[in-house]
């Protein structure tokens, strides 16, 4: 092993050195052990570099040891070919042949054999993080008998443990202790522990959704029936947020060397993974975490030099234990350059001032790893996803949260509590806390105390030690090209600075005028400084580091190009990072296949098809289908030697003579209930519900708050405090959505309550004058007499087949029709038996072509074909559904000059001149020029303004010709006058007419 590894350490570690793993890189063959990722196998192997960086084509070498890392990725070869897979946290499995990538993923074209799914649960608490703080939450949590569910995204439990396995907790090794809370947590029968778990999104309520990798370490092969992904959607009683924290970098000149590397990961690569990263070694500090490092370094036989940026150096118990171990410390400065293009070879050091410039002369010091700390960002993305408030803590440096959000816990590093015993305290009392939120109590109480959890908070500063804030060293030259933020990105403190002299004053706009944290890093290495950056930058005191030519050099240009801009002009005095406020936080956390996001929805199950309890009747008699709203739908029903169009004529004669019946299960069905579902539904549609009889049916249509017709269907009152409406088929979802935005959000003290029930009910509906005949077969014990069962009216019944059923005179195409509703269940039987109740009346099925037809005749809109998001009801004719005497969604938009004045497209008929033309719906209509106007080729020589186009066009059975409905402006004006219709480079004149071309007076219906 030691001639393939050179770096590492012949003792320690959690690694397997019995268990050899090679991986192949970029061709050349590598040889690791079993517990290390692919990132601390290379640093076993020596190999440091690993790419050069985006835009400048500067060599990268590994930074972290987690999922903050921004320079070390790769494509991994084989059956699914993933891109951009951070090398800190891929384990190592056999057979990994990877591709080094310098910050750009590819992606893999050919289809992806893997299977994803997902998971949806509900946990009484559920924790993320397993470090000390998640553990200790965890275990305590467990002890109560909640269901708890665990995130860890390694693939160990431990945390920042796993970096010091002989560090003691609770009077053992750490290692030992993890292993023994696991055990417990195992062994609780409501634990559920997911490792190589990342929760990566926080919602509101606590629900969570969190990516498990479950079987890319089974040694590089899938397990049968498992997925390799899988999705957790879980929702929360009460949330524990154990997240920890991250180590920032500090900028200074080629900090983007491959040696240069956190100080946190070179103790975490000795510490787990048994790897030296260097054996000559610069530890360069603002903060006390810094000399953990140092001693590291010393145990596994490195030098090391400590360059403190503090003038009074480390704290009295810090820096006693430093002066015993012999460690050589500079104080007051700073590494403010490197040597070395491909690899660290040494560090020039300098003292500084206050702002980072030098104070003397430097000194270079031999040496191939430099491990950095600037201190520590407590990891509050999940916290920040859900509007958690932070603040800036000037003694810890960092941005902290304030508060937990409603339901959530903190506990640990996220709290800024930098030390296991804290971690432990905190975690206890929040699993403990969280546990009795839930409805679970302890069996033992004050294991942990409110006071000492106070105390924790008391000491979080005098533990952590004094940080120095040191956002930029000044390099030798006195530039800032070389100053690395990002270093994913490229983004160096000169853009910082380039962005500032352009105006730019809000961390937002500095992060999208440089790119920083755009990328891969999300903010998790390169916001803080930029924040911190800002701070001296927007104070007037280091005018002197814009670089040559930008503008303020002199002083003047950021002060001009702000008032310009008309934001306020940098104060005099230095900001806070606090006042300049931190960037947003949004989901994913870390990046995550859409493959994962996708599960089983690709291929056949992208976009299913849905189909009714009908569907078999319907293939069986040969009908072709249309998709609308994901529904399979019978488009016609043809007989032999008919086309679409004879088919279609001979369903509107059996509607419009005899009797027809048709499958209109896929309606949107959404039941309302509440004490004020009344209420709420009056202020939903613009007609009103409140006072609607039981047993009745309404016609409504709602708006957006613009007036605009939204969707519109049919409500019936099924009891005093239960209503159930129906939508147009593909709008049921979005309609179902609006309901609960208005009720959750808007209205929320209203007693509301919104159910789907499209797939509970089966409809047909049996249209024509010969449909009262059907129906009393049906129903025979059924009053369907005119005077007996009024129109927009319902009655519950049973069937002569002993099926429970709902019938409604309900009409789409203006004839006598009915509407039977029986469970889902039932449809198929009924539908049966509606075609044999029919049979000697020729009852003939059709479908919606027909139904298109015959309700166009009528004028009957269909929202989103005859109207396109700029229609309101009064601009279809429909001014009488628009109530006068109550305010609903939209109603203030009426008033508005531009829905009263005239120019307003409204609905009217399209009648061609040419009887037997059916004119394409799209087709626009202008007015009507002389022949003059037109040239040889069909097209006017002038432009002719459009007034309107065809929504929709069909031939009309009963009126013997072609017709359309069109919006045209200023339409029922022009009722009688001749437009020209435009379409495919043919023109064609048309007669405008009133939108109701058949049975205007609406006396079938009752016939």
């Amino acid at each position: 092993m030691g001639a393939h590894q050179p770096q590492r350490l012949d003792v320690g570690g959690a690694i397997d050195r019995s268990r050899a793993v090679e991986l192949v890189v970029d061709g050349e063959t590598f040889t690791g052990c079993a517990g290390d990722t692919v990132a601390s196998a290379l640093v076993a192997n020596g190999r440091l570099r690993v790419g050069d960086s985006i835009y400048r084509r500067r060599p990268r070498g590994i930074l972290s040891a987690g999922v903050e890392e921004p320079n070390a990725f790769a494509l991994v070869n084989g059956e699914h070919n993933e891109s951009m897979v951070p090398l800190t946290s891929l384990e190592l499995v056999p057979g990994l042949d990877l591709t080094l990538l310098d910050g750009i993923g590819v992606l893999d074209q050919k289809v992806d054999p893997a299977e994803y799914d997902k998971m949806h649960v509900h946990a009484d608490v559920a924790i993320v993080g397993a470090g000390p703080a998640g553990l200790a939450a965890a275990r305590e949590a467990a002890a109560t008998g909640a269901r708890v569910v665990l995130f860890e995204q390694d693939f160990r439990l431990g945390g920042s443990l796993l970096a010091d396995p002989a560090s003691l907790v609770e009077g053992v090794p750490s290692e030992l202790w993890v292993e023994r809370v696991r055990g417990e947590l195992e062994a609780a029968p409501e634990v559920t522990i997911l490792t190589r778990t990342t929760a990566f999104g926080s919602y509101d309520n606590n629900y969570l959704i969190a990516l498990e990798k479950r079987t890319e370490h089974l040694h590089g092969t899938a397990r049968d029936g498992v997925s390799r992904q899988r999705l957790w959607h879980v929702t929360a009683r009460q949330v524990v947020l154990a997240t920890g924290a991250f180590e920032r970098p500090i900028v200074f000149a080629d900090n983007d060397v491959p040696g240069v590397m956190l100080a946190s990961a070179v103790a975490a690569y000795i510490g787990r993974y048994a790897a030296v990263p260097g054996r000559r070694a610069v530890v360069f500090t603002t903060n006390d975490s810094g000399y953990a490092t140092a001693h590291a370094l010393l145990r596994s036989g490195a030098e090391v030099h400590v360059v403190d940026a503090r003038e009074a150096g480390p704290s009295a118990r810090v820096g006693t234990a430093a002066a015993d171990a012999g460690l050589r410390i500079s104080t007051g400065s700073a590494v403010v350059g490197i040597d070395g293009a491909q690899a660290v070879e040494a560090a020039w050091v300098a003292p500084i001032d206050d702002e980072g410039a030098l104070a003397g002369p430097a000194e270079r010091v031999a040496c191939d790893v430099v491990a950095v700390s600037g201190g520590w960002s407590p990891n509050v993305s999940l916290h920040s996803q859900r509007q958690g408030a932070l603040h800036w803590d000037d003694a810890l440096a960092g941005f902290v949260p304030t508060v937990p959000v409603r339901n959530q816990h903190l506990a640990g590093a996220v709290l800024g509590t930098y030390w296991t015993e804290g971690c432990l305290t905190e975690g206890r009392a929040a699993g403990l806390a969280a546990a009795a939120a839930s409805g679970f109590a302890a069996e033992q109480s004050g294991r942990t105390s409110g006071s000492e959890v106070d105390t924790v908070a008391e000491e979080r500063v005098a533990r952590a030690g004094t940080t120095r804030q040191l956002w930029v060293v000044e390099g030798r030259d006195g530039g800032y090209t070389t100053h690395f933020v990002d270093p994913q990105r490229d983004n160096t403190a000169a853009d910082v600075l380039r962005a500032t002299g352009a105006g730019m004053r809000s961390v937002e706009h500095v992060k999208r005028y440089t790119s920083i944290s755009t990328g891969v890093d999300q903010g998790k290495i390169g916001a803080v400084n930029t924040i911190g950056l800002l701070t001296r930058v927007l104070s007037g005191e280091d005018t002197r580091a814009i670089p040559p030519g930008q503008p303020g050099q002199d002083g003047t240009g950021s002060r001009a190009a702000s008032e310009l801009s008309g934001i306020p002009a940098a104060p005099p005095s230095k900001p806070t990072p606090g006042a300049i406020g931190n960037t947003t936080f949004r989901a994913p956390f870390t990046p995550v296949a859409f493959a994962a996001l996708a599960g089983r929805s690709r291929g056949e199950l992208f976009d299913v098809a849905r189909t009714t309890s009908i569907h078999p009747w319907h293939v069986a008699h040969e009908a072709l289908f249309e998709d609308v709203g994901q529904w399979k739908r019978p488009w016609y029903y043809p007989r032999a030697g008919e086309d679409m169009d004879a088919a279609v004529a001979r369903e509107c004669r059996a509607a419009r003579e005899g009797v027809a019946f048709m499958d209109a299960t896929t309606l949107g069905k959404i039941e309302i209930r509440g004490a004020d579902a009344g209420e709420f539904l009056n202020r939903i549609y613009t007609n009103a519900f409140k006072k609607l009889g039981v047993g009745k049916a309404r016609y409504g249509v709602m708006c957006k708050p613009d007036g605009m017709v939204f969707d519109d269907g049919v409500v019936l009152r099924l009891e005093e405090h239960r209503y159930f409406a129906t939508t147009t088929t593909g709008g049921a979802a979005r309609v179902l959505e609006w309901l609960e935005e208005w009720s959750q959000t808007e209205w929320p003290e209203l007693d509301v309550v919104c159910t789907s029930v499209t797939e509970q009910w089966a409809t047909i509906a049996v249209v024509g004058p010969r449909s009262r005949d059907v129906i009393a077969r049906m129903a025979p014990g059924l009053d369907v007499s005119k005077e007996g069962f009024g129109f927009m009216e319902f009655r519950e019944t049973v069937l002569a087949s002993g099926i429970e059923a709902r019938i409604c005179r309900i009409t789409f195409s203006g004839e006598l029709a009915f509407e039977i509703n029986v469970p889902t269940w039932y449809g198929l039987k009924v539908w049966e038996d509606v075609a044999e109740a029919g049979a000697d009346f020729d009852i003939t099925p059709y479908g919606t072509e027909t139904m298109h037809v015959l309700r166009a005749e009528k004028a009957y809109p269909i929202v989103g074909q005859d109207t396109d998001g700029t229609v309101t009801p009064q601009d279809l004719g429909m001014d009488w559904i628009v109530s006068k005497t109550k305010d609903f969604i939209g109603n203030r938009s009426y008033s508005r000059s531009s829905h009263q004045g005239p120019g307003r497209k409204q609905l009217v008929s399209v009648l061609p001149v040419d009887r037997s033309l059916r004119l394409p719906e799209g087709a626009q209509l202008v007015e009507r020029v002389a022949l003059g106007d037109y040239t040889g080729e069909g097209l006017p020589e002038r432009p002719i303004p459009m007034l309107g186009h065809v929504t929709s066009s069909y031939h009309s059975q009963a009126l013997g010709r072609s017709f359309g409905l069109a919006l045209v402006k200023d339409g029922r004006d022009r009722i009688g006058q001749t437009l020209i219709a435009s379409f495919l480079g043919r023109f064609a004149e048309v007669e405008v007419a009133d939108a109701v071309l058949y049975d205007k007076e609406g006396t079938r219906r009752d016939d």
